[in-house]
């Protein structure tokens, strides 16, 4: 395993670390992009766009970019987008339950999560409170929660087929007590150093504690909670910091870092809402740019979506297409589909081929068997939202969706070289 894979892999699971909920990853990527002297920004003052990187956040989004310094009006962006949410669960309104002694956490099911794989964790809940004045701040608990599995002596033939409930099943204990005389807001607000009583709002999700790790025959494999998407969005943030130095190539680097893409995306901080669309048009505004000046823009713009894809699975290849079976660290992966649940195309998949080949690294088609649905990215979103041609890539991964989730060592990488090379196209 080479050095430099090794050493990007321990920044990645850092990164992850830092980032229990959409808004700690925005706001990790802010303080990544601060160091590194790019200029943060606020969407209801006006903006001097000089020299230099520059990012604005909208709740648990970012956005940045790097301007080539021939930057005119027509001049094109070149988008690597990702999103920085994860399947998991949220904290519901009176979130303090419990019976028989127990303190418990009232949650909702978020995304898509595969719900065994939360069992008999350390967890943590994390995320943004809202003040009764307004000010926002960020909370993170130590590890003090559990979904506890039932044992087998009180479920004989929990073996031949485990059903979880997602309203009686999947509430996590935190302690032992009254639930009268407990509140789980108490611990988060201490965690913030705020007093719970003043909390008028929030958006806290359960997160797992345990860090990322490295393993395998010859150390292949990292393990690690919310790889989906957090690896394409690192990979993202690394190739533009790098590209802020060189400030190479024709056009304007964006990194674009979504919210809410597990639950589709449909907020004004995911894919589907105007948050895109309003940066790249001040970004012009600020060039002088007008209406045919914009859509000369986006016609020579392109678009990578980088979200997680799958590996083949060793004990369910049929599942999988028989001529494509991807697998980790055989490269990252371009993701094609006939009904554009990925956005791919021909000369979008030209382009893929060439990067890979300026970055000297591998990579793999993915596409669905035939009789397995097809997921979906913020690629045809943004596709559809902006004209921009995009095409969808990541890197791939066993166990998706699952509270710990698997890719090869190399890969993430991979993705971060191909960024870059995109970015300096």
């Amino acid at each position: 395993m080479s050095s430099a894979a090794i050493k990007h892999i321990n920044d990645l699971s850092a990164f992850v670390a830092a980032s229990p909920s959409s808004f700690h990853a925005a706001a990790e990527a802010a303080r990544r992009l601060d160091e590194a002297g790019f200029t943060a920004l606020c969407e209801s003052e006006s903006w001097d766009l000089g020299a230099g990187g520059h990012y604005v956040l909208r709740d648990g989004a970012i956005i940045a970019w790097v301007q080539p310094a021939a930057a005119v009006s027509t001049t094109g962006f070149h988008i690597l987008g990702s999103h920085t949410d994860s399947p998991s669960f949220k904290l519901k309104p009176k979130p303090t339950i419990g019976a028989n002694g127990w303190l418990q956490a009232g949650v909702e099911v978020y995304g898509g999560p595969l719900l065994n794989s939360w069992l008999d964790r350390e967890l943590v809940l994390a995320g943004r409170l809202v003040l009764l004045d307004g000010t926002v701040v960020l909370a993170r608990t130590a590890p003090m929660l559990r979904f506890p599995q039932l044992a087998i002596h009180l479920d004989r033939g929990v073996n031949d087929g485990l059903k979880l409930d997602t309203q009686t099943h999947m509430n996590p204990v935190w302690g032992i007590g009254d639930p009268a005389e407990a509140d789980v807001l108490a611990v988060l607000a201490e965690s913030a150093g705020v007093d719970a009583a003043q909390i008028g709002g929030y958006d806290v999700v359960v997160a797992d504690a345990q860090s990322g790790e490295v393993f395998g025959g010859s150390n292949e494999f990292f393990a690690s909670g919310r790889l989906d998407n957090l690896s394409s969005m690192h990979a993202s943030l690394v190739a533009l910091l790098e590209h802020a130095e060189t400030r190479s190539g024709d056009h304007t680097a964006v990194l674009a870092a979504f919210d809410h893409e597990e639950i589709g995306s449909a907020s004004r901080s995911g894919a589907s809402g105007p948050f895109l669309q309003d940066v790249l048009m001040r970004i012009g505004h600020g060039l002088g740019a007008d209406a045919q000046d914009r859509t000369r823009a986006y016609a020579d713009s392109v678009c990578l979506s980088a979200d997680a894809g799958h590996s083949v699975h060793p004990n369910y290849a049929g599942r999988h297409d028989p001529a494509n079976h991807p697998l980790l660290g055989a490269g990252p992966l371009l993701k094609i589909n006939a009904n554009q649940r990925y956005a791919t195309d021909g000369v979008g998949a030209a382009l893929f081929a060439r990067l890979c080949a300026q970055a000297n690294v591998p990579y793999q088609e993915f596409v669905s068997n035939n009789q397995m649905p097809c997921g979906s990215t913020i690629g045809p979103l943004t596709a559809t939202r902006l004209g921009i041609r995009t095409l969808d890539v990541g890197i791939p991964l066993l166990s998706m969706h699952s509270a710990r989730e698997l890719c090869g060592v190399e890969d993430p990488l991979r993705l971060a070289k191909i960024s870059a090379a995109f970015f300096a196209a």
